[in-house]
């Protein structure tokens, strides 16, 4: 969470820290002892201005080395304790790595995610999301196990860009598999002027 989005509960913590009721502490990395993690967190503060009923236990995490400095906060209704902290740090790094790596790839990099909703009065855009997910799921096979694959994206730049390179392809040409496709936008192939099928009958 960001304090531009949750700017009365980052005021909230801030004067719980100025007033010494968060608790601070930061440890050196188990693996890398150029590393330091330091947290804050307080329980029981209020989610908004408009819900001061709801309570939220509220985490900040920094993670310290010698090239920079990244920063991170969440909510959560565990109770966050010293004893915690660090696995409740790391599952909500994991779950943006979640949202980074999937959604954030299903909606800008050519898998077109946002445009399928709404698509269709009955189950047409829940057909579109499982395809497009059984497509996002071979994607990812061939990502970690296909060298192939991982050359010609590395060639292309992007996977926006491979798509695209794919599409137009898949227009044009015939192929016999993946692979043929993929190995012509890798080693590049010979264009040829189109063959006219002319009727005059």
């Amino acid at each position: 969470m960001k304090p531009g989005d949750h700017a009365f509960l980052f005021d909230y913590v801030n004067l719980a820290v100025q007033n010494g009721k968060s608790i601070e502490f930061e440890c050196v990395d188990e693996n890398d002892s150029n590393i330091i993690h330091r947290y804050r967190f307080l329980n029981n503060a209020p989610l908004n201005k408009s819900n001061l009923d709801i309570q939220v236990n509220f985490l900040e995490y920094w993670e310290i080395s010698e090239k920079k400095t990244k920063h991170f906060s969440w909510v959560t209704d565990f109770k966050i304790t010293q004893k915690n902290a660090y696995e409740i740090m790391r599952g909500g790094r994991a779950r943006w790595k979640v949202e980074n790596e999937t959604f954030n790839t299903l909606k800008n990099q050519g898998y077109h995610f946002n445009h399928n909703f709404g698509l269709g009065k009955n189950h047409l855009s829940e057909v579109f999301a499982m395809l497009m997910m059984l497509a996002f799921l071979v994607d990812q096979t061939q990502q970690l196990c296909c060298n192939l694959f991982q050359n010609v994206w590395k060639k292309s730049g992007s996977k926006r860009a491979l798509w695209e390179k794919i599409r137009s392809l898949f227009t044009s040409y015939k192929f016999d598999s993946m692979t043929h496709l993929y190995r012509a936008l890798l080693y590049g192939f010979e264009f040829r002027a189109p063959k006219i099928l002319d009727n005059t009958s």
